[in-house]
């Protein structure tokens, strides 16, 4: 059985998730990838909805790095939780990049990961990340419940 993490440890994720995520938002992908191992079952709770993605194909990196462009990066923490394999990270993050083609904006994300330790090494075995940093009216809410985007 592996100690419980220690307060450093989860700093030294934390901080190493921030450069990560801010390679990632410059189109750097290789670069995130240095940074973030995944778990063989990575899920993906994408700030866009739809179905949860399983797995992570690191061969569309070219993908990646054309979605991703021009970002700035700030990593609020709200929280961490830590067990003996286990961090969860909450968070909101701060980012002006151009995504997926549109030009550049603020993409204001609450984002929750939890990484588990295999061996001595952290993997990203989940993210969940939405779009309501800045909040939404209870009829929003309930138009996008509803499957009303438009």
């Amino acid at each position: 059985m592996n100690p419980q993490p220690l307060p450093e440890d989860v700093t030294k994720l934390t901080q190493r998730t921030a450069e990560a995520n801010t390679a990632l938002v410059r189109g750097d992908v290789d670069g995130y990838l240095t940074l973030i191992e995944h778990a063989t079952d990575y899920t993906l709770m994408a700030p866009f909805g739809g179905a949860s993605l399983r797995g992570f194909n690191p061969s569309n990196r070219a993908a990646m790095a054309r979605f991703f462009k021009s970002g700035t990066f700030n990593q609020e923490v709200v929280a961490s939780y830590a067990a003996a394999d286990l961090v969860v990270l909450v968070t909101i993050e701060r980012v002006r990049a151009e995504v997926g083609g549109l030009p550049a904006q603020d993409w204001s994300l609450r984002v929750t990961q939890v990484f588990r330790r295999e061996a001595a090494r952290w993997q990203l075995a989940h993210r969940h990340a939405d779009p309501l940093a800045n909040g939404i009216s209870l009829e929003t809410a309930a138009a996008l419940a509803r499957g009303d985007h438009r």
